[in-house]
């Protein structure tokens, strides 16, 4: 028998507000027309004042448990993906355990940007195969929205907030590609392209946030590249193709990279989960986001394999196969 750490509930959360790309026109040179054509997205979820990532990370962890039918005592950690913690420390991880009320187990934070969600779960899948946990609350959250330049017409219209939350638990299969759960996982980083994506502040050098910068259209030729030898990777670790896939539910950072990736990988986009035009890029969030809508809409069921693949700043990539 093999230990396996499998999905038990999903859950998401989206903030209140939602801001349509003809809100840009009014202060920046840019239209409906060319946020849509560029990247997909047609809308996206903004925190309110006050709101933090904590908060909407915290909401998301009540759907998921709810949706498990557990209780927060029948939690042993809480791992969180987020590159806009509440403060520096402490960890967004262990403001969600106060703000659920749990004073067991442990939490602390993963930061590996739109890649976050999947190093998040490589972690979580090695606590659990090592029998260091039994049940685990995995979170992508974040407030992008705080750290945008608004007179950047290229990145501001992209990004958007939100949180996802997954409870993995300990569970026992035969050691074969039909057990559920966590399959294989595959992470990558190159710290030599850190100039495609970062934000240019931080405690240790300018002592501020910051505001987030992008290098667009070369990051467009590494995510396509990348993410397609990741996806590869992580199912040929199980002797797998993209032709076995039922879901690629791939990070949703713009519509012309999933579909990129996903012709690469000989996989029609009707086998594709897509959210970006609704919730734009959230980052470490955006993958669990898509994986409660296909979950919440019956296309994903049990037994299905889903392929999950990111690329954020860093570079930091990768993937996980993983059956529901």
């Amino acid at each position: 028998m093999t230990r396996r750490a499998v999905a038990r509930g999903i859950g998401h959360y989206l903030p209140e507000r939602i801001v349509p790309n003809s809100e840009f026109e009014s202060f920046l040179d840019t239209s409906d027309e060319w946020i849509r054509t560029r990247s997909g997205i047609e809308r996206r979820h903004f925190a309110a004042e006050g709101q933090s990532t904590s908060d909407l990370a915290t909401e998301a962890a009540r759907a998921a448990l709810e949706h498990a039918e557990l209780d927060v005592g029948d939690i042993d950690g809480i791992i969180v993906a987020t590159s806009t913690p509440d403060l520096t420390f402490p960890s967004v991880g262990t403001m969600v355990q106060s703000k659920l009320g749990m004073t067991h187990g442990f939490a602390f934070d993963v930061q590996a940007v739109c890649a976050g969600f999947i190093y998040a779960l490589g972690t979580a899948n090695a606590l659990i195969v090592a029998g260091q946990a039994e049940r685990l609350l995995v979170i992508g959250a974040e407030t992008f929205s705080r750290i945008m330049d608004w007179q950047d017409r290229s990145t501001c219209v992209l990004f958007g907030d939100g949180a996802g939350a997954l409870v993995l638990e300990a569970a026992t299969g035969d050691g074969t590609n039909a057990d559920r759960g966590i399959l294989a996982t595959d992470l990558h980083s190159d710290g030599r392209y850190r100039e495609m994506l970062y934000v240019d502040g931080g405690v240790s050098t300018t002592g501020t946030s910051g505001k987030l910068r992008m290098q667009g259209n070369l990051l467009f030729r590494q995510a396509v590249e990348k993410l397609t030898q990741t996806a590869d990777a992580a199912l040929a670790k199980i002797g797998l193709t993209g032709a076995d896939v039922d879901w690629i539910v791939p990070h949703q950072a713009n519509s012309r990279i999933i579909a990129g990736t996903a012709k690469k990988m000989n996989v029609p986009m009707d086998r594709v989960i897509l959210t970006v035009q609704d919730h734009g890029n959230t980052s470490a969030a955006s993958i669990p986001l898509a994986l409660s809508v296909g979950v919440g809409d019956g296309r994903i069921k049990r037994g299905d394999l889903i392929l999950s693949e990111a690329i954020g700043g860093g570079l930091a990539w990768g993937a996980v196969a993983l059956r529901w």
